[in-house]
């Protein structure tokens, strides 16, 4: 029996193990049996039995158990063998379609291909190989064009569209989507069968796998063809998408359209022109330039205007533009018209390509009239716009636009719009734009003219501008269009480099650059430009060269510097370098000589110049060991002998500067003297005298000296009890100098207020600094000693030097525990002064009258003083909260000490200190749900009653002493604007207690004042805080400059009266005061009315009768609701 006659007995059910086989090696690609080849070379009858049994085979297994029953756990046949004979079926009929002859009557493959379908329909769509088989077959079925192609099309299609979404590399199925694609046509868009499809296909729209490659993006585009209808859906979708869409995918989007609109024809390309095209150029002109999809509308309509120059693109432009675009342009909303000149001007020109030559040169001068139009434009958005557009239009039709239209449109923008001193806007966007103009050649010789007329924007008072101009005259310096130093003088540009900005510095000098250092040119001549620059203007100097290593290779800045110093060697005759002494060099430096002479000014300026080129190349000698060492010694080998020439201060400066980028060694001489030269420094001596050297030192790696010499001096400075010298200390350098206190605390102030010098001093280590730490707080006795005695002793500490060292001691605490990896000593020193402070200067603070006598025998002085030396470390205190380095006990004891201060006599002194301590508390914490048991409503708790305490304060002392009391309200503005910042954050208690308190008191005292009231005439509602009563004013003044602080205080307000805790109509006339000062600050619209409706709610309850003739109460209820109304503007 041969294969062929074996296969056909083995498709049976008794035999469907041997049909296994032959599929298995078919499979084989070692063997030589191949089921295409067998059923191709069967008789047409032969073929017909061999379909007939595979239906009856598949039939018989999907009876035994069908195909929804194949992922059940629990089934009771296994169905791997079922599945293993429907794909060998599967299979066998998808290679007979393939071989399928012309004569043959394939019913019982139709049958077979039924219920594979049906089969394929039940299952979940994945790339299993029974599904993949299913799936080949309905696709090869519509491919051959077979009978009820289009049922089996359909299933091919949906299923490919399907896997398509849900594979990881769908590009192969993308392809079979695209090669299945005329499916489509077959399908009916409105019927409810095929709605799944229609989802199916609005998706591929949000893939970007499908926009982006090039299958998927043909099938896109042929989607516009399937249906008319479909066209404004698919429109729809996109439009909905666009928002997500990235510029990469919104590039293909728009691509995809206009493949679209070019192949389609007839109604589909109307339908395409007018719900899509037409529909984005309306959205590009009405949607608010802040929009998410408005810069995406834009890019999809500029792809549209890119393709200009084909006929039926311009035909449709100008026919798609004409009923919405003109009118546009003159439409009373100014992002309208700035919308649509945008358009306009990249559209240009519009004009009907059918028409005859006249009316389309009448066209497009009407449109350049309107481009001029434009330019006058009231508001300075269309006229920047049109300003853009316009330089576009020059830039790409010069050479067809009449000499007379280019000429007016250049005038105007650079004689009039340059200068428009209504906008900075419009003078920025000239110069921006112009850019554009100079990428045409052509405009070279008429800018050449024009530019010199505005070269005193240099000096626009708007930074951009200036920018913006500069840009521009590096546009002109690169494309040769004209000599920037003709547009703008070279003093004009030195003047602005000396005092511009860092952006505008830049600039200036990527202008100069090769005009004072051209690189091409010898190092000779890099020094006389140099110096050149320094005569011109040494400020702008200095700026040239701290940014000339962004230009060039930090090679040629050490030549220069190089250079530099051969030309100051020339200058005091060295002979210490002969081994540079070539030729060459003598002809530099006899050449160069005669431009310094003796003159100083010029030396100094060269030295600071090489102190400016080291520190910019700093970094690349470090990485270049070599060049380091050589630079080394080369200028260590004569600082020394330029120190002894160059004397003047304005030479010893950079030197100083100079010797700090080498190491000591490099500069003995000078290294040695210079902590001698610290101790020998005179009191009172100007930072300048010191900075250089303190950072020199600290260059160095001795910090530790200058950290000695302090702590020396500082303890030296102290008083000594009877003839006790502190011991176990040793002088290192035999030379008596005398204490100097207040130069140790210049120094400290030096090092620790500049970060690098600082960084160092920390790196000590905690020994030297705790010693320091610990000198410090032994001043406290000074300050007790002036703070309790009448008169102060010649011989000791001032007074200013004992609290300038308290603070320090408590910055350098603070200093520590935050460089303290562990513990909270530091901030437990901290908390002994407060100890200290509680039990030794507040008493200064309080007026006991039992102990007049003894009050008598207090200095004058102490009571400011205790009052200062709390500010002082309140503020410090304020300070180590504000980094985050208090933690809740801290907190407490700080807190504590605020409490204590404000309970004394004089306390009220320290509150603009205290409101900084209670803004950093209450910010250290998050607002959570209210909840009475968390521990940090304690801590929050003590604030709003410690703020309640200052509030009571101010108002007593406005009472008692009104000057002293306004200066003192005047000074806690600042602070209590930022305590308010952060409470009006907080919703629950304790907090939004701090509200409540500011409302009581406000009202209280205006009602006070109502109720003093004698005459009817005096009934009068406020306008501004000026007009209401004195800490009311103040608490106003600070609440309504905070729109959010405003709508707390109104929510505090609105929930006071729907409380009914306002009863009287004084009570309601003072809070209609307030609201109508808030009113007229033009603060909180929508909680002003709600508080205003509420109180409309009550006042009717107090009218009264107009037959009280003169009555008071009458008056005011008048005044009220008068004031009412106009609250609520009836």
């Amino acid at each position: 029996m041969s294969k062929r006659e074996a296969f056909l007995e083995s498709a049976c059910k008794e035999n469907v193990e041997d049909f296994l086989r032959f599929i298995q090696l078919h499979k084989d690609k070692t063997d030589p049996f191949d089921v295409e080849e067998v059923v191709q070379e069967m008789p047409r009858d032969q073929r017909q039995t061999l379909w007939r049994k595979l239906a009856s085979l598949l039939q018989d297994v999907l009876q035994e158990l069908p195909p929804e029953r194949w992922e059940e756990t629990e089934s009771a046949v296994d169905p791997k063998p079922v599945m293993a004979v429907v794909d060998a079926v599967t299979q066998v009929a998808a290679l007979s379609v393939k071989v399928l002859q012309d004569d043959d009557t394939y019913d019982a493959l139709v049958e077979i291909a039924h219920r594979l379908q049906d089969a394929l329909v039940s299952l979940s769509v994945s790339e299993a190989p029974l599904q993949l088989h299913i799936h080949t077959l309905c696709e090869v079925w519509w491919k051959k064009g077979l009978t009820e192609k289009e049922k089996f099309g359909r299933t091919a299609f949906l299923i490919s569209l399907q896997k398509s979404f849900i594979l990881k590399k769908p590009g192969v199925e993308i392809q079979r989507v695209w090669s299945l694609r005329d499916v489509l046509l077959s399908l009916d868009y409105s019927s409810e069968d095929n709605k799944q499809i229609i989802d199916l296909l609005l998706q591929c729209f949000h893939r970007p796998t499908y926009i982006k490659c090039d299958d998927g993006k043909r099938f896109l585009v042929f989607l516009f063809s399937w249906n008319v209808n479909f066209i404004w859906v698919i429109h729809g979708t996109i439009k909905n998408q666009l928002e997500f869409y990235t510029k990469t995918l919104t590039t293909h989007i728009m691509e995809i359209y206009f493949r679209a609109w070019k192949k389609a024809g007839g109604e589909f390309q109307e339908q395409i022109e007018s719900s899509c095209i037409q529909d984005f150029m309306q959205n590009a002109i009405f949607l608010h330039r802040s929009s998410p999809v408005h810069t995406k509308v834009r890019q999809i309509v500029s792809y549209f205007h890119s393709r200009k120059g084909c006929h039926q693109v311009d035909r449709m432009l100008h026919n798609l533009y004409k009923p919405i675009l003109w009118k546009s342009l003159s439409v009373p909303n100014f992002e309208v018209r700035a919308n649509a000149t945008l358009l306009f001007t990249e559209a240009f020109p519009l004009h009907d390509p059918d028409q005859n030559t006249k009316d389309i040169d009448a066209a497009i001068q009407k449109q350049l009239d309107t481009a001029m139009a434009l330019l006058n434009d009231p508001h300075p958005t269309v006229r920047s716009n049109a300003i853009l557009g316009v330089c576009k239009i020059l830039a790409k039709c010069w050479d067809v636009l009449p000499p007379a239209i280019i000429t007016d449109f250049l005038k105007k923008l650079v004689v009039e719009l340059a200068a428009d001193s209504s906008s900075p806007d419009v003078r920025c966007s000239v110069f921006k734009c112009l850019n554009i103009v100079l990428d045409n050649a052509l405009s070279y010789p008429i800018l050449e003219k024009l530019l010199p007329t505005v070269k005193y924007s240099l000096h626009d008072n708007s930074e951009k501008v200036r920018t913006a101009f500069l840009d521009m005259l590096i546009k002109v310096k690169a494309m040769r269009a004209a000599k920037f130093w003709d547009v703008c003088n070279m003093d004009h540009l030195l003047a602005r480099l000396a005092i511009d900005s860092q952006s505008v510095s830049k600039r200036i000098v990527d202008l100069l650059f090769k005009s004072f250092f051209p690189v091409n040119e010898s190092e000779r001549e890099w020094c006389c430009r140099c110096i050149t620059l320094i005569q011109m203007n040494p400020m702008a100097a200095r700026k040239f060269y701290q940014y000339a290593h962004k230009h060039t290779a930090p090679t040629n800045i050490i030549k220069l510097m190089l250079a530099i110093r051969r030309i100051l060697n020339s200058c005091i005759q060295t002979d210490c370098d002969q081994s540079d002494m070539n030729e060459g060099n003598k002809e530099n430096s006899a050449q160069a000589e005669p431009l310094l002479g003796k003159d100083t000014a010029i030396v100094s300026r060269l030295l600071e110049v090489v102190v400016i080129l080291w520190r910019s190349v700093e970094k690349a000698l470090r990485q270049n060991k070599e060049a380091q060492n050589y630079t080394f010694a080369k200028f260590g080998n004569v600082l020394s002998k330029y120190f002894q020439a160059f004397e003047d201060e304005q030479c010893t400066v950079p030197l100083i500067q100079l010797a700090a980028f080498m190491p000591p060694a490099a500069v003995p001489t000078f290294s040695c003297g210079i902590l001698s030269r610290l101790r020998r420094m005179e009191e009172g001596s100007a930072p300048a005298q010191y900075n250089q050297l303190l950072d020199c030192m600290c260059s160095w790696g001795q910090t530790s000296d200058i950290l000695e010499l302090i702590t020396d001096w500082l303890a030296e400075a102290l008083p000594k009890q009877g003839d006790k010298v502190s011991a176990g200390r040793k002088v290192r350098i035999q030379e008596t100098v005398e204490a100097k206190p207040d130069l140790a605390l210049a120094y400290l102030e030096y090092l620790f207020s500049h970060r690098s010098a600082r960084e160092k001093v920390l790196d000590l280590g905690e020994k030297p600094l705790k010693q320091l730490h610990t000198v410090l707080g032994s001043w406290r006795s000074v300050l007790y000693t002036h703070l309790a005695s009448s008169t102060a002793d010649p011989k000791g500490p001032g007074v200013e030097t004992a609290l300038r060292v308290f603070v320090f001691h408590g910055r350098l605490g603070a200093h520590l525990q935050h460089s303290s990896s562990e513990g909270r000593e530091y901030l437990l020193s901290l908390e002994h002064v407060v100890a200290w402070l509680a039990e030794r200067v507040l008493p200064f603070l309080t007026k006991n009258p039992e102990e007049k006598e003894e009050e008598e025998g207090r200095p004058e002085k102490s009571r400011p003083l205790a009052a200062q030396i709390t500010e002082s470390f309140l503020t410090v205190c304020r300070d180590v909260l504000l980094v985050g380095l208090g933690d809740k006990e801290f907190k407490g004891q700080i807190l504590h000490l605020c409490s204590l201060t404000l309970l004394s006599e004089a306390g009220y002194l320290c509150i603009p200190a205290v409101l900084p301590i209670l803004k950093e508390v209450a910010d250290g914490y998050v607002p959570v749900d209210d909840n009475q048991e968390d521990p940090n409503n304690v801590v929050l708790g003590v604030v709003a009653n410690i703020f309640q305490k200052i509030i009571e304060l101010l108002a007593r002392r406005l009472r008692k002493e009104p000057e002293e009391g306004k200066q003192l309200s005047r000074a806690a503005v600042p602070s209590l604007t930022d305590f308010l910042q952060v409470a009006q954050m907080w919703d629950t208690t304790p907090l939004c207690g701090i509200f409540s308190t500011l409302f009581a008191v406000i009202v209280v005292e205006k009602r006070h004042l109502l109720q003093k009231i004698t005459h009817p005439e005096e009934v009068i509602a406020p306008e501004s805080v000026e007009d209401m009563p004195p800490l009311s004013s103040v608490l106003l003044s600070v609440i309504i400059k905070s729109p959010p602080v405003t709508r707390a205080f109104l929510k505090e307000v609105g929930s006071s009266l729907d409380s009914e805790a306002i009863s009287s109509l004084n009570e309601l006339t003072a809070i209609l005061h307030v609201l109508s000062v808030v009113k007229h600050a033009g603060q909180a619209k929508a909680g002003l009315k709600s508080a205003a409706t509420a109180i409309q709610q009550q006042l009717h309850k107090h009218a009264v009768p107009s037959s009280d003739g003169g009555d008071l109460q009458r008056v005011i209820y008048e005044s009220s609701v008068k004031t009412l109304n106009q609250i609520l503007d009836l």
